[in-house]
């Protein structure tokens, strides 16, 4: 993590104190998000070291605490900070993931977190708090805001899931089932691991991630989230004979299983591994007791999203939103007006040169 002094806080009101989660107090903090409702895997402590060891962003996980519960955990916001001379200065809840935001007990305790929130960003000069919300409004929104407003339209496709994959596969229609044993017959295979497929799987990534123009995370942050989350994180990889084709990463917390990163090659499309790769990964759900699959982020009306509808997949909102803290932080290059003309030319990269210069541009891109 960045060798960077925290700011002291001052978040106290009559409803909670707020204090910057200690180094020895993850386990404390992903008790809280198990137990929240709208808690995810991307809200667990173990994001800080991961983003930190692999990229040097500071990181500030606020825990509010009960002021009438003998301080009993309340309400936990965590916040990654972002800062570059081209890229912008923000803190983001959070950055690489589709989820953050607030986690609180109830819209005091919220508040008192947005509070020190947006002081912490003015004493970092940051320009916004970008939070990541989803599902219905949060508590602490009030009736008819709309935190969209500016932001991407997108949505997550989940999916809930009986109590077996035979009851999973039963469900589907018959076009479905069909399409997952094409490329069974055609000889693929699905292997899930660890660490142990993380080479296979990065190989298939940066060649998929080029071919989209965008750069690639770097394999360091990779392997981080299948070292810190080791037993929550899982790599499923599709091969045809020894070599990989397809693969995902998933990880799990409370009910749900997500699905943060997955890629195909699109010369073995014709093949299509995609749907062997996806029914690995709603199987491996219901075998391990998931109740739920979340397919990830899509544009309403896109491939992707057709792909993930397919399955039976149902829309919930994606309520991002921005804090101003008075600042103009520079504009993300991953929505910028420029973006498909350095799309354009990342495409065109030889895929070693993409691979190298990909986690130096992508470290401070926050989608």
């Amino acid at each position: 993590m960045a060798d960077q002094a925290p700011p002291a806080l001052t978040g106290t009101t009559r409803e909670a104190a707020v204090e910057l989660l200690a180094a020895d107090g993850e386990e404390t903090w992903d008790d809280y998000v198990q137990a929240h409702p709208q808690g995810t895997p991307y809200h667990l402590a173990g994001w800080r070291r991961v983003v930190g060891e692999a990229y040097g962003h500071a990181a500030y996980y606020l825990l509010a605490r009960s002021a009438a519960a003998a301080g009993r955990v309340a309400g936990a916001l965590p916040l990654i900070h972002l800062k570059h001379f081209l890229f912008g200065n923000r803190l983001v809840s959070m950055p690489f993931c589709d989820r953050g935001g607030v986690l609180a007990d109830g819209p005091e305790v919220a508040a008192a977190l947005l509070c020190e929130a947006a002081a912490l960003g003015r004493r970092l000069h940051a320009g916004v708090i970008e939070l990541r919300e989803s599902g219905a409004p949060p508590v602490w929104l009030p009736e008819g805001k709309n935190p969209q407003a500016g932001t991407p339209a997108k949505v997550a496709m989940e999916l809930d899931l009986p109590g077996s994959s035979a009851e999973l596969w039963d469900s589907f229609k018959a076009k479905l089932r069909s399409q997952i044993r094409r490329p069974q017959k055609e000889g693929l295979t699905c292997r899930r691991g660890g660490s142990e497929l993380l080479d296979d799987f990065y190989r298939v990534f940066s060649v998929n991630m080029r071919d989209l123009g965008s750069p690639v995370h770097s394999r360091r942050f990779l392997e981080g989230v299948l070292r810190v989350f080791a037993g929550r994180a899982n790599l499923l990889v599709v091969y045809m004979g020894e070599e990989p084709v397809a693969g995902g990463l998933v990880i799990g917390r409370g009910r749900v299983l997500a699905n943060p990163w997955a890629s195909s090659l699109r010369e073995y499309s014709r093949l299509s591994p995609n749907m062997l790769l996806y029914w690995g990964m709603l199987e491996f759900a219901c075998e391990r007791g998931f109740s739920a699959f979340d397919f990830g982020r899509s544009t309403p009306g896109g491939g992707t999203h057709r792909f993930k509808k397919q399955w039976g997949a149902v829309e919930v909102p994606l309520r991002w939103q921005t804090i101003p803290l008075g600042g103009r932080p520079a504009a993300d290059p991953a929505v910028s007006s420029g973006r498909e003309r350095v799309a354009g030319c990342w495409r065109r990269l030889p895929v070693p040169v993409a691979t190298m210069l990909g986690p130096l541009v992508r470290k401070h891109i926050s989608l």
